[in-house]
């Protein structure tokens, strides 16, 4: 078994101090601030809040809103996204029609019209340009009939 060295003991002896001390002096200091309140205090930290109401536990969000979904409408100059093709947590790309008609597959990184494709899910694409950030869905079916007509 090797021997400590000087500093290497003083050093383990300090840090044996402090891992008792510490929790020690913490235990004592919140017991004094006890002490020092009155009863009265200490019976309105314990105190049950009224329960909320109802409705309101109904009407506010499940999630924090993402910050992709607090935009009201796509851009004009956005990509419209024809597809994804590919494992989402691997290998996927979105196929993607930019503005001059031109169509491309985009990995993550990647960019088309100076918007940036940050992620993509099963059904959309995350793009941001500067601080613009937009999320752009795959069309669904009914869409596409209209927009070959």
């Amino acid at each position: 078994m090797a021997r400590l060295t000087r500093p290497e003991s003083i050093a383990l002896g300090l840090a044996l101090l402090a891992a008792i001390g510490v929790p020690l002096a913490l235990s004592f200091g919140t017991m004094s601030a006890q002490r020092s309140s009155g009863p009265s205090d200490l019976t309105t930290k314990l105190s049950p809040r009224a329960p909320p109401e109802i409705g309101a536990l109904y009407s506010r969000p499940l999630f924090a809103p993402a910050r992709f979904d607090n935009q009201d409408e796509t851009p004009a100059d956005a990509p419209k996204l024809v597809g994804i093709a590919g494992r989402i947590n691997g290998d996927a790309v979105a196929l993607v029609r930019g503005v001059d008609g031109t169509s491309r597959a985009l990995g993550p990184g990647d960019s088309i019209d100076g918007w940036r494709l940050v992620s993509l899910a099963a059904d959309s694409a995350y793009f941001e340009r500067g601080r613009e950030q937009v999320r752009v869905a795959v069309p669904a079916p009914s869409d596409d009939a209209e927009a070959d007509q």
